[in-house]
Formats: C-alpha cells, sequence, structure tokens
C-alpha cells in the first residue's frame, strides 16, 4: 500500500483502532531520512539535540535559532512521519506573543507540523491556547517536564503518590480542553499513563510511562546507543551503534598507518604519457 503523510486525523484514528503510534527524535538529514524511510509515524525534534548532539550538559542552554536549524534540516529528510518542534526553554515562557511569534518560525521557516510546549500550569494552559488559537497545532508535555526539572527534584520519575497523579491528570485534560493534539508523558507509573490514556480522547505518547499508552517515543540517539553520558532505565538500546563506529574508526586508523588504505580500488589513474610529460 502506498505511503501517505501522516496528519492528526491519522493519529487520532490509530488511537480509536487501537494501533500503537511510534514516535522517535531527528536533529539532522541524514538521521531522518532513515527514520522517515523505516516507516515511523512521528518525527520529534526535540530540545534534546541539547544534550546527544551539541554537548550542553541541560537542555535550558538550547535557543530557538538551534530548534529552527535543526527542525530545518530534519524536514528536509522527512517525507511521510508527522513532524513536531519542540519549543526550548523560555521561547514560550514570557507572553502568549511572544509564544505565538516563536510557535509561527517552526512552522513557516522550519516546516513543522506542530509544536511541543512543556508544562501543565496555568500559564502553559493560557500559552498553548493562545498557539492553537492561532491555527498551530500543539502537542503537551506532563510528568518530568526536563526543562523545570530542578523545580520537580530532579530528572525522576513524577505521579508516585495520589495528589501528584492528580495533578498530572487533571493537568492533561486541561490541555485537551486548550486544545492540544496530542501529550507526552514522562517518567509516570505505567498504571496512572493508562488511566489517563483511556480518559483523554486526544493520543497519549509514553516515554517511560509503560505500555498502555496510545504510543511511545524515545530519543533515537538512546535507542541506538549514540549517546554515553547516562541511558534512562526506560531506554531500550536496539543497537549499539557507538561500539561498532569506534570500531570501524579504529580499523581505519590501523589501515591508514600500516598503509593498507587507500588501496588500488580507491584511487584515480591518470595516462602514463601524461605522467611522462609532467616529470620532463
Amino acid at each position: 500500500m502506498e505511503r501517505k503523510k501522516i496528519t492528526i486525523p491519522d493519529l487520532l484514528k490509530m488511537k480509536q483502532q487501537g494501533i500503537k503510534i511510534t514516535m522517535l527524535t531527528a536533529y539532522d538529514y541524514p538521521l531522518a531520512s532513515i527514520i522517515d524511510a523505516a516507516g515511523v509515524d512521528m518525527i520529534l525534534v526535540g530540545d534534546s539535540v541539547g544534550n546527544v548532539v551539541l554537548g550542553y550538559e541541560s537542555t535550558i542552554p538550547v535557543t530557538m535559532d538551534e530548534m529552527i536549524h535543526h527542525t530545518k534540516a530534519v524536514r528536509r529528510g522527512t517525507k511521510f512521519a508527522f513532524l513536531v518542534g519542540d519549543m526550548p526553554f523560555m521561547s514560550f515562557n514570557v507572553s502568549p506573543e511572544d509564544t505565538i511569534s516563536n510557535a509561527g518560525r517552526f512552522i513557516k521557516e522550519a516546516g513543522a507540523d506542530a509544536v511541543k510546549l512543556e508544562g501543565g500550569g496555568t500559564d502553559v494552559i493560557r500559552m498553548v491556547k493562545a498557539v492553537v488559537g492561532a491555527g498551530i497545532p500543539v502537542m503537551g508535555h506532563l510528568g518530568l517536564t526536563p526543562q523545570t526539572a530542578t523545580m520537580l527534584g530532579g530528572l525522576k520519575a513524577q505521579g508516585k503518590d495520589e495528589g501528584a497523579a492528580r495533578k498530572i491528570l487533571e493537568q492533561a485534560l486541561a490541555l485537551e480542553a486548550a486544545g492540544c493534539f496530542s501529550i507526552v508523558f514522562e517518567c509516570i507509573p505505567a498504571k496512572l499513563a493508562e488511566l489517563i490514556s483511556k480518559k483523554l480522547k486526544i493520543t497519549a505518547i509514553g516515554i517511560g510511562a509503560g505500555p498502555a499508552c496510545d504510543g511511545q517515543v524515545l530519543v533515537t540517539h538512546d535507542m541506538l546507543g549514540l549517546y554515553g553520558r547516562f541511558v534512562p532505565k526506560f531506554v531500550k538500546q536496539y543497537v549499539d551503534l557507538s561500539g561498532q563506529i569506534s570500531a570501524g574508526i579504529i580499523k581505519y586508523i590501523e589501515e591508514v598507518r600500516g598503509e593498507q588504505f587507500p588501496g588500488v580500488e580507491h584511487v584515480f589513474n591518470m595516462d602514463e604519457k601524461k605522467l611522462k610529460e609532467l616529470k620532463n
């Protein structure tokens, strides 16, 4: 069957039919092309680019210009997946006008299909309403929100007690009412994620939130073994590309120093007569 571009109605239909949604991060053209061709439903240009590509210690330093730059590259490699751009820290925290302007850059300049905002407090709900009101689709993000992790006690699971769990549920319903088409739930108990997923009409995408969500998202560099600083508990590493890449580079160094590379099959030749003329 011929593939077509994924849309929001397609994602909602998948939820209704019980078909699990797949989502991965990408930050450049080559990886986006591979992910898209493999058949993933959604691609997120996450502010995790700060950690896994730019070398920052957290997502906080990531700027709008950096996000736009990477989203534009991913857009060029994405034909079918639904593309979401992650709004970085302080790009949606000042005013509705600034938030709409920044969200608009993801759509107009970078070609994203939607934007993602972290958090579910009153101010975030207000920003979500403003962006949706401007005609820009919004994905929410609840549970562990890395941009505000210091206020949550660090990078750890959220919603473990009744009060915290109820707050996440209430925020999820508020985000849905504000117009979000989907919400990412990060590092919350699996049973809580299941309960919320059933209550929501929109799609619930889990990352460290158990199997009952409508779909799953992972940082691609984590699941491919390309980021060695820290591997979260919820990540399954499908391959160890870091090890394979390292082995390939070591082999290259050995062959260059041992004069095994380049071989005869890797070089270009010229006419011997012309070579003699140069020597004379």
